[in-house]
């Protein structure tokens, strides 16, 4: 078994407490000018990160078996949690109908299906030489922003939104990632950090939806003509930002690094926590200040650490990975007894 690299573990789940932090937050986004800003800025790095690196381990689609592999990774949890999540709702919101459309994902399980056709794409784009493939994946991320009918459906908005990112991290290699983490980056990094953040802060009216990738251009407010030129912007501030949070990723094995192997679980099932929680009243009850976010983001931190646990993945295995490694176990014992029993019988036998 290849060695896990203690450098994307530690990634993955510093990326996934933002993700859940994120959405905790969401409810108060429109509240409080200083959280608006934060929510903008954990966005324009946390699922690009996600994205890319989900490319980097990517490259060994073009073995024996692999979609075959991904398609049960990916499309049966995401069947599974499409209905899963449809009957969530169907209760949570006390709706009127019940529909189940496995053509429209259920709010964040557009990741499954989006990560499934990147690697499918990939059939195509990984034969073309690197800096032509980014340039075509790049330029259809910009042009189908005009395909008014290309949304949300099928995540087809954010499948070739996307995409470039995905075949960015596919084409980096482990070097690469690592030139961002010397100190003389870091301090670089460091203040492109703080220039965002204060660029972001001084000029906030500018639509956070464009940083999702799920809509066409005509329901971002902006002048169709300079759409374009605006997506390229988001393009460029993401990969910066990426690569300034591969900057300050630790490298070594660390008492959280074995959470982040697990993120899908904590992907999976956070939401139904946070849909609790907007639906709630609690978002009503507290005051637009420090403890608050504060709070939120020792609450994401637990949920992330208890979703990462191995009593939840032991648990839930069987609906996220299609298997279940207790009862593989219990076989492998069953199987070992019997083979005693049979020696023990064979030695016996005159």
């Amino acid at each position: 078994m290849e060695k896990r690299d203690h450098y994307f573990d530690n990634a993955k789940f510093i990326l996934i407490f933002f993700v859940v932090f994120g959405h905790l937050l969401q409810p108060y986004v429109s509240q409080n000018a200083f959280i608006e800003v934060v929510y903008k800025f954990i966005y324009t790095f946390h699922m690009p990160a996600f994205i890319l690196v989900s490319g980097f381990f990517a490259k060994g689609f073009y073995k024996k078996g692999y979609v075959g592999k991904l398609a049960k990774k990916l499309i049966l949890p995401y069947l599974i949690f499409q209905l899963i999540y449809t009957i969530f709702y169907y209760y949570l919101y006390d709706k009127s109908t019940f529909a189940v459309d496995p053509l429209n994902p259920q709010w964040a399980l557009w990741f499954l299906l989006s990560l499934f056709c990147w690697n499918m794409l990939l059939l195509l784009f990984a034969k073309m030489r690197p800096i032509p493939a980014l340039a075509i994946a790049f330029a259809i991320g910009l042009l189908v922003g005009y395909v008014d009918w290309i949304s949300n459906y099928l995540s087809l908005s954010r499948t070739f939104v996307f995409f470039p990112l995905f075949l960015l991290g596919y084409v980096l290699d482990r070097d690469t990632f690592r030139s961002f983490t010397t100190p003389k980056a870091r301090v670089i990094t460091t203040i492109v950090l703080l220039a965002t953040f204060i660029g972001i802060f001084l000029f906030p009216d500018w639509n956070e939806k464009w940083l999702l990738g799920s809509k066409p251009y005509d329901e971002m407010g902006a002048k169709i003509a300079y759409s374009p030129f605006v997506r390229s912007g988001i393009y460029i501030l993401n990969i910066v930002m990426v690569f300034c949070f591969f900057s300050f990723v630790p490298t070594k094995n660390y008492f959280f690094t074995k959470w982040g192997r697990n993120t899908l679980y904590v992907y999976l099932l956070h939401g139904f926590f946070i849909k609790i929680f907007r639906a709630s009243d609690v978002p009503n009850h507290y005051t637009y200040d420090l403890s608050t976010y504060i709070t939120l983001a020792i609450v994401s931190l637990t949920l992330s650490v208890l979703l990462s646990s191995k009593a939840i993945t032991s648990f839930t295995q069987p609906l996220i990975e299609i298997r279940s490694s207790k009862w593989k176990k219990f076989k492998e014992r069953v199987k070992l007894r019997l083979n005693q029993v049979k020696r023990i019988l064979g030695n016996q036998q005159p």
